[in-house]
């Protein structure tokens, strides 16, 4: 990144990424405190760039952990209580590890009558995790998710930032071998 972000795209960079630096500290490193001041130029108050800075520290590390939320409080001037309460709320905020890919099965009405609960026991079954775990390896994270909004397109998954759709349990396994496709280079 090390160059500078426009504030209009600051706030909107990838939201679950397979690469990611579970060690690195949020606004320690230039390209940190360069997001910092592009977020926060966005925002009439620094409590206004809370989320874009919870989906910072999720696109970095995978997940939100406590040191996150102190961080990020510390930077916004908040206490770290706030910056969890607001982070419980969301569910798009991971508040453990995932896997490197985390897969959301959408099983909303539109997903759900178009074979959603069969497209996730797919998941499962092909991955060898139970749903809300990460598998051994650290691979895959799969969970149901509540909606997805593409219920015209039903049914929805969601691995990391890409959308899947027209999903049914027979293409479980083209989707995940295009994963380990992608891995290999």
């Amino acid at each position: 990144m090390s160059r500078r972000l426009h504030p209009s795209v600051a706030g909107a960079q990838a939201f679950q990424v397979a690469e990611r630096d579970p060690e690195a500290r949020l606004f320690e490193t230039e390209d940190g405190r360069l997001l910092l001041e592009a977020i926060l130029s966005r925002y009439p108050t620094k409590r206004a760039a809370l989320l874009p800075l919870l989906g910072y520290a999720q696109r970095l590390h995978g997940w939100i952990s406590a040191r996150d939320m102190e961080e990020i409080a510390a930077a916004l001037e908040l206490t770290p209580a706030y910056v969890w309460s607001v982070a419980s709320f969301y569910t798009m905020y991971n508040k453990r590890p995932a896997g490197r890919y985390l897969i959301q099965v959408c099983t909303n009405i539109s997903c759900h009558l178009n074979g959603a609960r069969e497209v996730l026991e797919a998941f499962l079954e092909q991955t060898g995790s139970r749903e809300g775990e990460t598998t051994a390896d650290g691979r895959f994270t799969v969970l149901e998710a509540e909606c997805l909004g593409a219920c015209g397109f039903a049914t929805a998954v969601q691995i990391n930032d890409e959308y899947f759709e027209s999903v049914t349990s027979a293409k479980v396994e083209e989707i995940l071998a295009a994963l380990d496709n992608r891995e290999r280079g």
